[in-house]
């Protein structure tokens, strides 16, 4: 018995026939079970794909019985009618249910990760992306026992999320910490945090519970050979923060196993799941004629929308966006949009175009409330198309019934299976689309097993020296100790300086030093404090783009990337410097966007660079003290508050507009809050209704 149907052909069923094709099936799946576990993956397909049947034909109501019963034996509690389940069937569905979160019913799977968790036992657990994860997040959180909270998370979008669901959920009994200049007395708080966050802070001593989503991300091998520096912070903040720890959960999609050293002192249980709350189609496409033909006709049917359409990179999102919007199928579907994107980022932007056709970009080149913003538009079904990159599968959670996998890169490599199951993972939300599509464009990776291997639970002989200087004395072998030695009497700085660099990594460190000493004649322009003067300016970003390309940073040389940094400093305001930039740009129109990595350049990879050539200059004897451009270039020289709402949405052209100089985050949010509810005539319609989304009561 393979329990295989064309669900699509009911459609096409009189009721008569539907009525027993659907008997058969309750029939069929209920004797298979018989024959296997319940966490089959050929049964756990059949429940999504009944209930959707069941909901979209009125003929079948009287099969929600019966439907009702099968979801319960495979475990599928949240599947369960509770209004017209058996009293058995009901029972349990109201037993596994959580009114303080919306009455939701936990499946089986989940239940089991609680109880481990709830008996106090440390949990790496590996389920697919719609398994619901986040909801046992927020059940430990109900329950009260854990008082101190600390969640770190991969991307700022994924921060601002989880910040918006536990204020919603916990205010009243929780204080929410997310920046590092917020700080709690209370006795219950949740600090959310990026690894980079979350390690740079000082008041994380005795944690009850330690969260760490995705990680999968510990793991700092890649097939590219390339360094992962953000792995190697990961691991450290880790580290850090298990030392004071009660009790930890990792969580994450599709791992097979996590490799633990048998010298490690970290005990867990790893609890590997199959379960899926959604089925999907997939659709093969990789041998059609026209793939362009074919992925422009498969983006505008509404009967796959909302559609997200996943492709390599940065360049190639803007440019399947703009030859979606060329065809004009869906011109003006969000007009006042557009037009806010051409006022605000200086008019030569063609993704207001792209959007003014109902098509949203989602990569590391758009503005955080913008990506918010269209989230936010796509989910409400508004822009039922979405281009998306890694960036978007890795850092936020989508409401998509279908996934066109356009590419098989990231950037210029091939992903790999791993990474193809979290893309294809996206397709289909529970209690919205029980069935997701999948539209392949190229032959999927090979089935691979995946394997992670966190330094962190490994031998820490073999340690990475990012993790090995932070390793204390009693975690630490002699030959560990005796390399930090090693490195901090060749590098010629202290241990804590070390720690605070080390993300960069211990070879670019050797090149910072190296290049302070070998520039005699330029040494007077590293000596400075205060507000730095243009030549002092270009030759920090002369030394840092020997470091990494100009490129990375958005620019084509080091003269330029001191040119934007000087006007971003002197711009009296994020539209006037958006202004400058739009009229004097006179490169490929593609790439107008890269203003926007130069932004993000100088959130965290710049001031690093920065802090570095500070460091190792004082080594060598310069007085340097560049504490005030490090503390101004990560908020591009704005109020902390306009940075911060910006990372909650809301632009930060509309914040500027409304912020006095004594204004704190929460005086601000409320002037907003206000002028959007009170219909200030600061504000368009579009702008007041976007700041209602982004700033909930």
């Amino acid at each position: 018995m393979k329990l295989i149907y064309d669900w699509n052909e009911f459609d096409h069923s009189t009721e008569f026939e539907l009525k027993g094709q659907v008997f058969d099936i309750i029939q069929e799946t209920a004797a298979y079970l018989h024959e296997t576990t319940n966490d089959d993956p050929v049964v756990l397909n059949v429940i999504p794909r009944l209930a959707q049947l069941i909901s979209k034909h009125e003929c079948l109501a009287s099969f929600k019985e019966p439907f009702s019963s099968l979801a319960r034996a495979v475990g599928l509690w949240n599947y369960i009618d509770k209004n017209n389940a058996p009293s058995r069937d009901r029972l349990v569905a109201e037993a596994v249910s959580v009114p303080e979160l919306g009455n939701i019913s936990l499946h089986r799977e989940q239940i089991g990760a609680l109880n481990v968790l709830l008996a106090g036992r440390n949990l790496v657990l590996s389920a697919p992306t719609s398994f619901g994860k986040s909801l046992i997040i927020d059940a430990l959180v109900l329950t009260g026992r854990y008082k101190r909270i600390v969640v770190i998370l991969p991307t700022i979008a994924l921060l601002d999320e989880f910040r918006r669901r536990f204020t919603r959920r916990f205010r009243d009994t929780y204080d929410i910490v997310m920046y590092s200049s917020e700080t709690s007395a209370a006795r219950n708080v949740i600090f959310l945090g990026t690894q980079e966050r979350i390690i740079a802070r000082s008041d994380l001593s005795k944690i009850d519970l330690l969260v760490v989503d995705e990680f999968y991300k510990l793991d700092t091998r890649s097939s590219s050979g390339k360094r992962d520096e953000r792995s190697l912070i990961l691991n450290a903040s880790v580290y850090k923060l298990l030392k004071n720890s009660k009790q930890f959960f990792l969580l994450g999609p599709n791992i097979d196993h996590i490799r633990m050293d048998k010298t490690s002192p970290w005990n867990f249980q790893f609890l590997r799941t199959r379960f899926s709350t959604v089925a999907v189609d997939t659709f093969d496409l990789k041998n059609v004629d026209n793939k362009e033909t074919r992925l422009i006709e498969e983006a505008f049917k509404e009967e796959n929308w909302p559609v997200l359409i996943f492709v390599s990179s940065p360049k190639r999102a803007n440019d399947i966006a703009l030859l979606l919007a060329n065809e004009n199928r869906l011109h003006g579907h969000r007009s006042d949009l557009s037009l806010w994107i051409e006022s605000n980022y200086g008019g030569k932007w063609e993704l207001s175009k792209c959007v003014a056709s109902g098509i949203g970009v989602h990569h590391g080149r758009i503005p955080r409330a913008l990506s918010s913003r269209f989230v936010k538009l796509f989910n409400d079904g508004v822009l039922p198309i979405l281009i998306c990159t890694s960036t978007l599968i890795e850092g936020v959670n989508t409401a998509a019934q279908s996934v066109i996998i356009y590419d098989k890169k990231i950037e210029r490599e091939d992903f790999d299976f791993f990474t193809f199951s979290n893309i294809r993972g996206r397709a289909g939300r529970l209690g919205q689309y029980h069935t997701g599509r999948v539209f392949l464009f190229n032959a999927p990776p090979d089935v691979s097993d995946v394997d992670v291997f966190p330094p962190v639970f490994l031998d820490y002989e073999n340690a990475p020296d990012e993790l090995a200087v932070y390793l204390e004395e009693d975690d630490a072998p002699a030959s560990i100790t005796q390399r930090v030695s090693v490195l901090t009497q060749s590098l010629g700085i202290g241990i804590s300086d070390l720690q605070r660099l080390s993300g960069l990594g211990i070879d670019v460190l050797e090149k910072v030093r190296g290049i302070i000493a070998e520039r005699v004649e330029e040494k007077h322009y590293l000596s400075w404090s205060g507000r730095p003067k243009w030549n002092e300016i270009l030759e920090l970003c002369e030394i840092v783009c020997r470091l990494r390309r100009s490129r990375d940073f958005g620019v084509r040389s080091p003269r330029q990337l001191a040119m934007w940094i000087t006007k971003l400093r002197a711009s009296t305001s994020m539209s006037e410097f958006f202004r400058w930039y739009s009229d004097g740009f006179t490169g490929d129109i593609n790439e107008i966007d890269k203003v926007f990595l130069f932004l993000r350049s100088c959130e965290h990879s710049l001031p690093e660079l920065f802090d570095a050539v500070q460091t190792f200059a004082i080594a060598t004897g310069i007085s340097a003290d560049y504490s005030l451009l490090l503390d101004e270039l990560p908020r591009w020289f704005r109020m902390d508050e306009v940075k911060q709402l910006e990372e909650q949405g809301v632009p930060m052209q509309i914040t500027e507009r409304f912020i006095s100089s004594t204004d704190t985050l929460q005086d601000i949010r409320l002037k907003l809050f206000e002028a959007s509810r009170n219909l200030d005539p600061k504000l368009s319609k579009i702008e007041q209704d976007w700041l209602t989304d982004a700033l909930p009561l």
